[in-house]
């Protein structure tokens, strides 16, 4: 009895160290997950910076939360997911986020080869008031990533986290930073998820049926 037990722990010892791909938990690829913003108030920096906190739940996952000014050729195309924050500007992304977005193209050059395909990205946004515009302005900067071919997910919210930042609220509460971790985290496990599902050795894995 004792010997079928050590056995039973050995064998379920070697699962839980393999990964789906047959990879050893401890060699699973890094993410990259980078968490741009702007804020003048601080609000959507705090929100950022729970955002970047869900994402470090996530094993394996390295974390980078910038202003949308300070982001390199560098970090973008090194990011295996882009987490945009914004204020809401009438109904809209701020217009630093806009010039950013912009920069994909213009700057950083990733068209037409659309350099960006495949990453996974998701927003987040913070309005002064209920309904001020703030699926609006997620939305918007939605769109922007689907037309680079990204994998576009939310968390948090239906379209991403969101706060409210004036009128009776009293500003960001915990209910809202949840939310933002909880985006943080969902965008890092697909990103994750991801990255393993196209690695060539994952895919040789399946082709010969292991």
């Amino acid at each position: 009895m004792i010997q079928r037990l050590r056995v039973l722990l050995f064998f379920t010892a070697g699962l839980l160290s393999t990964s789906v791909n047959g990879q050893s938990a401890d060699r699973l690829p890094d993410i990259n997950v980078l968490v741009a913003y702007h804020s003048l108030s601080g609000h959507t920096e705090q929100m950022a910076k729970a955002v970047a906190s869900g994402a470090r739940m996530v094993a394996h996952a390295h974390v980078s939360v910038k202003r949308v000014q300070q982001v390199t050729a560098e970090d973008l195309f090194s990011a295996d997911a882009i987490i945009l924050g914004s204020p809401v500007y009438w109904s809209n992304m701020a217009g630093e986020v806009k010039n950013f977005i912009d920069d994909w193209q213009f700057k950083f050059g990733v068209f037409p080869e659309f350099k960006l395909k495949n990453k996974v990205g998701a927003a987040f946004a913070t309005g002064g008031q209920i309904s001020s515009g703030k699926e609006l302005t997620m939305l918007s900067m939605l769109a922007a990533m689907l037309g680079n071919y990204m994998i576009v997910v939310s968390g948090g919210g239906a379209f991403g986290a969101s706060a409210t930042t004036e009128g009776n609220s009293a500003g960001i509460d915990e209910q809202e930073l949840a939310g933002a971790r909880d985006l943080g985290q969902r965008v890092a496990e697909v990103a994750d998820a991801v990255k393993r599902g196209f690695d060539p050795q994952a895919k040789r894995s399946a082709s010969n049926g292991q």
